[in-house]
């Protein structure tokens, strides 16, 4: 009866630890940005090639972020870390960062599969709220290592969310070359040059291929952004251009957190939010892109 007794109170302390797990991971993220083709400035002056490199660098620094991630057996809340801009940061290169893997906290429940993001966009709130979708994984055979934890690859193709501007493309020399002429033909009918500008260059892909690296040593089906559905933590993803990097993870922390989804914002799914940023971008677009417009936003109606 003593040795019942004894494994019946191992077994619950057992079961009062798993229930009260919660781990921490900290992330940092690169993203490249392509190569500004040639651009004009106001009244068709060209940019030089002095200044389209410090926009690139500018551009570049602005998507250096860190993030956090708060998880436990079944839910997660991962969030940017604060930091203060550096002097004379532009308004609009802030702005553009935070389509490109910035905002607020999101929120992913993989018991649920259902996540829950709050989002600012020129000044209003949104909460996306939504289904995680099902990742195809495609297991592969390498196994590399990440601090101490061995890591597992895998795969997938993913369609592009069309509100993240890391998914941005620069358009074939062909499609520029095509514009350029049509271009040509209205400042002929217009009597003046049509200014270019960065976003003029770029086109949205349709899908991307994602690579992650997860270790089954720490068994939750979690991971950076919108990442999950393997068997342990992802710990690096790359989509081509941009890596998500762990650089840090305590397990069992001290200090909770509040595992929550996110309460703030006009609720919408993450479709409509998709084609409320678009409609949004080709305004930014029309009155020059981030690097022309001082910082000022379009207003959200």
């Amino acid at each position: 009866m003593k040795k019942i007794l004894f494994l019946l109170a191992a077994f619950t302390g057992l079961a009062a630890n798993a229930q009260d797990f919660q781990g921490m991971a900290v992330y940092e993220t690169k993203t490249s940005v392509p190569e500004m083709r040639q651009m004009r400035g106001p009244g068709g002056r060209e940019i030089t090639p002095e200044m389209r490199k410090q926009m690139e660098e500018r551009m570049k620094k602005a998507l250096e972020k860190t993030f956090i991630l708060n998880f436990d057996r079944t839910a997660s809340i991962y969030n940017e870390e604060e930091k203060l801009d550096a002097p004379g940061e532009n308004g609009g290169f802030r702005m553009m960062a935070n389509f490109m893997g910035g905002g607020g906290k999101l929120y992913k429940n993989v018991k649920d599969k259902t996540y829950a993001q709050e989002k600012e966009v020129f000044g209003k709130e949104f909460l996306i709220s939504d289904s995680l979708h099902n990742i195809a994984w495609k297991m592969e055979g390498e196994t590399k290592k990440i601090g101490a934890y061995t890591c597992y690859k895998a795969t997938a193709v993913v369609p592009a969310s069309q509100s993240d501007f890391r998914n941005m493309r620069p358009k074939s020399e062909e499609q520029l070359k095509k514009e350029e002429e049509a271009k040509k033909t209205e400042e002929t009918k217009e009597g003046e040059p049509k200014r270019t500008n960065f976003m003029d260059q770029m086109e949205m892909a349709k899908e991307i291929t994602i690579t992650a690296w997860y270790t089954p040593d720490i068994p939750v089906s979690q991971g950076p952004e919108t990442y999950w559905g393997l068997p342990g933590l992802i710990l690096e993803v790359t989509d081509g251009r941009t890596t998500i990097l762990c650089s840090k993870v305590v397990l069992n922390v001290k200090e909770k957190v509040t595992i929550k989804a996110p309460t703030k914002g006009k609720k919408v799914t993450q479709t409509e939010f998709d084609e409320t940023v678009a409609k949004k971008m080709e305004e930014m677009r029309e009155m020059g892109g981030p690097g022309r417009m001082g910082g000022r936003p379009p207003r959200m109606d």
